[in-house]
């Protein structure tokens, strides 16, 4: 918010506007200020909104602003409640409605110029129907909209020329150029003609020389006729190419398409339009249907004042406190099944709200479609049109693109001149920029140089005087001819200011009783603020003080309780210790041999005596491992010594047979076996 204030407040100080704000002096311009303000903007826009806001109604002036800022196109943020409330800012000049409007306003000023102008002449008068029947205003309406239309058009070969950069003085160049060269060569031709003239035969020669350039221009345009038939031709051949492969694949898609597959695409299309026509449409018709009995409350509602304002803040108030109220007890009874069907309620809403997000995206994708498709056979209809050829494949393509790498190339090499070009203007750009520094400089010296000599101001008067002298002139001239109009116009406006004085000469004196309450009020609303602040301060100081010493008693509250549980927990510790002691020493003293053996000692020692006895058996089975260890690693590893010697006699055993029985004949069991 600062930044845009900022920006608006430099913005004004600048020219045209020249205001002299600074950001303190802006944030405390009062609603009538403000809104003035905002008019002077408007009027720099569209200079027929140069009114002064105190002989203006403020039902006038809101409808003048809201119908201007509805022809510049600006849209407030929010929805159609908010409309209803940026409406009635606008009628009291509350700042956070018209800080936004003139930061909007100071940022495209230029364009907004343009876009009043236009509206001047393209916001089309609606006449009704019935008058339309008639045949003069049928034929005015009818001549008004080509008179629109041709507006239009010229405002675009405007805009066009404006673009291209084409200067007059550029062309009054060109044109004296040309003229130049046209008297240089008028005379060259001058003195050929006279070297010429002096040789034999002159008239055959130059006969000879036209005819020779006749035919020569003759034969350019046969070989251009030629080059053409034969483009003609080429472009024929492709054309029948294309058409026989479009006819192709048409065929194709007709053989490959499938009555399932046909039928699936137009379920899902049904599926589609019953949803947007049962679930979608309906609940956008309700919403539009909202908005449209909101803004003809708001439009039949009569304007506001400040005291409806007021009325309505308290209103508002009282049912947000009533809201607060019913969230806090639904919050206090703590329904789980409520809670979870909200949950549900939650999701529910979630995936509504893709779904119809999905349908919108789907609905979009359909319409871009359906325009490129639009587009793309509007093109191809204009390349038809324009050399009868349709879009390039193939080798055309690749010879296109070859083109069009030759064409980038010099296009790079333009753009480099361009970059440069623009290197150039930014240094002239940098160069202006000192110079107008330079300007302020010197005029700054030159101020300096008039308040030590005495006579500050005198080159800003001068100019001023000529401005005024060039004024004056103009003025006078027009006097001389709108005396009249002057004088009857002073009359008509003597006649108004008297009826106005008597109409509120009774509502000024309304008024000045009116501010004589308003003071004693304001001053009554002070004393009763002081008061209140005071009091206010000693209730927030006691009030702090006993949060501070309920805080230090609940901490000691807190640390206490935990210091009863901790004894407590030792003390039932304490007493089952104290409990097993007893029952140990009732055991150990009675003379039952079953309650002795029941007792904690007795089954130690039992124990202590059963692990010696098995650290004992265990010992014993130790020496026994000892002493045999070793001849039991030696048997072991015999054994693996025979069972290496056993696998290498197997394996030479092996290999010894597989020699021997290669490519004999061996019979057994009846049964001869040659092995190769």
């Amino acid at each position: 918010m600062s930044d845009q204030i900022k920006f608006i407040v430099d913005s004004l100080n600048k020219e045209p506007f020249r205001k002299n704000y600074n950001l303190i002096t802006f944030d405390s311009l009062e609603p009538m200020q403000l809104l003035q303000v905002l008019s002077d903007v408007l009027a720099e826009i569209d200079p027929k909104q140069l009114v002064d806001l105190r002989e203006e109604m403020p039902e006038q002036t809101a409808k003048r602003m809201l119908s201007l800022l509805g022809i510049l196109k600006y849209k407030p943020s929010g929805n159609a409640t908010d409309m209803s409330t940026f409406r009635q800012g606008l009628v009291i000049g509350s700042k956070p409605v018209i800080y936004p409007v003139l930061h909007w306003l100071l940022q495209r000023t230029n364009e907004l110029k343009k876009r009043a102008y236009l509206a001047r002449f393209l916001i089309k008068l609606e006449v009704p129907s019935e008058f339309l029947q008639d045949e003069t205003v049928a034929d005015t309406n009818k001549q008004y909209e080509e008179l629109m239309e041709a507006f239009k058009t010229l405002h675009k070969e405007y805009e066009q020329l404006k673009a291209s950069g084409f200067s007059t003085a550029e062309i009054r160049k060109d044109i004296s150029a040309m003229e130049e060269e046209k008297d240089q060569l008028i005379k060259r031709v001058e003195h050929l003609k006279k070297r010429v003239e002096t040789a034999q035969n002159y008239q055959w020669m130059l006969k000879i020389a036209r005819q020779l350039r006749v035919e020569k221009e003759r034969e350019e345009c046969l070989a251009q006729q030629k080059q053409e038939q034969k483009n003609q031709l080429f472009h024929a051949v492709q054309r029948l190419q294309r058409v026989q492969n479009q006819l192709k694949s048409m065929r194709q898609a007709a053989a490959d398409a499938k009555p399932e597959s046909l039928m699936k695409r137009l379920e899902e299309e049904i599926k589609f339009n019953l949803y947007m026509v049962t679930e979608k449409f309906p609940k956008e018709l309700e919403n539009k249907k909202k908005e449209l009995h909101i803004l003809q409350k708001v439009v039949s509602e009569p304007a506001m004042g400040h005291s409806d304002l007021l009325e309505l803040e308290s209103k508002i108030n009282e049912i947000n406190t009533e809201i607060n109220q019913l969230i806090e007890k639904r919050m206090m009874r703590n329904e789980p099944i409520e809670g979870n069907l909200s949950l549900y309620r939650q999701q529910a809403s979630i995936i509504s709200r893709k779904k119809e997000a999905k349908a919108e995206e789907l609905q979009e994708a359909k319409e871009k479609l359906a325009s490129l498709e639009r587009e793309a056979s509007v093109k191809r209809n204009q390349t038809r049109e324009f050399d009868g050829t349709e879009v390039l494949k193939g080798d055309e393509f690749k010879r296109y693109v070859s083109k069009l790498r030759s064409k980038s190339t010099v296009f790079k090499k333009k753009h480099q001149i361009i970059a440069e070009l623009k290197a150039e203007f930014g240094l002239l750009q940098r160069t202006e920029e000192l110079l107008k520094q330079r300007h302020e400089n010197i005029q700054q010296q030159l101020q300096t140089m008039e308040e030590k000599k005495g006579i500050s101001g005198y080159s800003y008067t001068q100019e001023e005087l000529e401005r005024v002298s060039a004024l004056k002139s103009e003025v006078d001239e027009m006097k001389g001819r709108t005396l009249d109009d002057m004088s009857e116009m002073v009359k008509k406006l003597n006649s108004l200011v008297s009826e106005k004085k008597s109409a509120l000469a009774s509502v000024i004196k309304e008024l000045r009783q009116l501010r004589q309450k308003c003071q004693e009020l304001t001053q009554e609303c002070d004393e009763k603020k002081s008061q209140y602040d005071s009091c206010a301060a000693g209730l927030e100081s006691n009030r702090s003080k006993l949060e501070q010493e309920v805080r230090r008693l609940r901490e000691e509250c807190l640390q206490e309780e935990s210091r009863y549980h901790y004894t407590n927990c030792m003390i039932k510790n304490l007493e089952v210790q104290l409990r097993r002691a007893t029952d140990e020493m009732k055991a150990y003293i009675s003379s039952d041999q079953q309650e002795k053996r029941k007792a904690i000692r007795e089954q130690y020692t039992k124990n202590i005596a059963e692990q010696e006895n098995l650290g004992k058996k265990l010992r014993e089975k130790q020496k026994v491992v000892r002493e045999s260890h070793v001849p039991n690693m030696k048997q072991a590893k015999m054994w693996r010594d025979l069972e290496q010697l056993m696998e290498c006699k197997k394996q030479c055993f092996l290999k010894q047979q597989s020699q021997i029985s290669i490519g004999q004949v061996i019979q057994e069991g009846g049964e001869d076996r040659l092995i190769l």
